[in-house]
């Protein structure tokens, strides 16, 4: 009975009315009645402050535990993840292990408790060693793309020291070619603003990734339907045709038909743009889109410098080659293609001080040439 008197007391319940001071002190033989009463009643007061301070300590710390509970089975621990991202990479234990410094049965460990929080299964075991589930496979490139934003964005914090950083995406050989020797102007006139760039040739979802813009080369069309975003026109495309010096020399003046009767070098991302520019030179050549094709425009000017062939190219991105003379243009009359490029950003993003500024001067220097 005073036992539960005591628990009651401490929990905040009711005050220890009925407490017994020779719990305490035990029965205070031998000791004179006045010094064994003052020492019944500092024990009593004690008690009694402890009584009410643990209430409202005991309120707070159960507020705690619920809010760690319930962050709990929302956040997985990061080891986990990352032992799971690993193993999923590998489709093996044993080799995420090795990668993390640690052992087998612990990564195994480790994706057994994620499977538990989720309550399904993420791997299923094969002879050669694990394969993701469906819900697993989807899992993990969510995971992995989570780790590689948080890993970025650590070493974002790290480097800015007080500045501003913007990621931007960009289309590749017009970021080396025209945005790469135009950034020191930017940092002369923004030393605070760091620009990260990442090549992407197609569009995308903002909200899947860390960009805050991407530098596009597209038609108008393609631009209207890049769902969530919204544009801003920089410059437009003239494009010519360009061969090597050896290529060029092979005749005085060519025309059209002539281009038509060597080899052309294919963009595989614009595969009508031979058709184009024969339509607009009032030629119909029946193998247009024949001939080798690649990717980007760096891999087509390379080609054509070394002679395989004629390629189109937009002048902005040749103008080091025709300078250095290891092109030359074919056609004296450049041809406007339907494709411009653009700055685009998410629509419903309220603009950062810092992408106003990169738009602003890209609008400077697209406008300069």
């Amino acid at each position: 009975m005073e036992q539960r008197t005591v628990h009651g007391a401490i929990a905040g319940k009711s005050r220890p009315a009925e407490l017994s001071t020779a719990m305490i002190v035990g029965s205070g033989k031998g000791m004179p009645q006045a010094m064994l009463s003052h020492q019944r009643m500092t024990i009593w007061n004690v008690l009694c402050c402890i009584s009410s301070d643990f209430a409202q300590t005991s309120k707070v710390a159960w507020r705690y535990h619920a809010a760690t509970i319930f962050q709990s089975d929302m956040i997985p621990p990061l080891t986990a993840l990352r032992c799971f991202e690993a193993a999923a990479r590998h489709r093996s234990y044993t080799r995420a292990a090795d990668e993390l410094a640690l052992t087998q049965s612990a990564v195994s460990k480790q994706v057994a408790q994620l499977e538990a929080l989720i309550g399904t299964r993420l791997f299923r075991r094969t002879r050669r060693g694990v394969e993701l589930t469906p819900v697993g496979a989807a899992y993990a490139k969510k995971v992995a793309h989570r780790l590689e934003g948080l890993e970025r964005d650590t070493m974002d914090a790290k480097a800015q020291q007080g500045g501003t950083a913007l990621q931007l995406a960009t289309v590749p050989t017009f970021a080396t070619r025209w945005l790469l020797p135009r950034l020191p102007g930017l940092r002369s006139q923004r030393p605070d603003l760091t620009v990260h760039l990442e090549t992407r040739t197609r569009p995308f979802l903002f909200a899947d990734t860390h960009f805050d813009a991407a530098l596009y080369a597209g038609t108008p069309e393609q631009v209207e339907r890049w769902p969530g975003t919204q544009a801003t026109l920089l410059m437009h495309e003239d494009v010519v045709a360009v061969a090597s010096p050896t290529l060029a020399a092979t005749r005085k003046r060519w025309t059209a038909h002539d281009v038509a009767a060597a080899p052309l070098l294919q963009q595989s991302t614009r595969p009508e743009s031979w058709r184009q520019w024969f339509r607009a030179m009032d030629a119909a050549p029946p193998q247009s889109m024949a001939g080798p094709r690649y990717e980007l425009f760096s891999m087509l000017a390379m080609a054509a410098i070394h002679g395989l062939g004629i390629a189109l190219m937009p002048r902005m991105l040749v103008e080091a080659e025709l300078a250095q003379g290891q092109l030359v243009v074919l056609s004296p009359m450049p041809w406007r293609s339907d494709r411009n490029y653009y700055l685009v950003s998410p629509e419903a993003a309220r603009e950062s001080a810092a992408l106003g500024a990169l738009r602003d001067w890209l609008l400077a220097e697209a406008g300069g040439g």
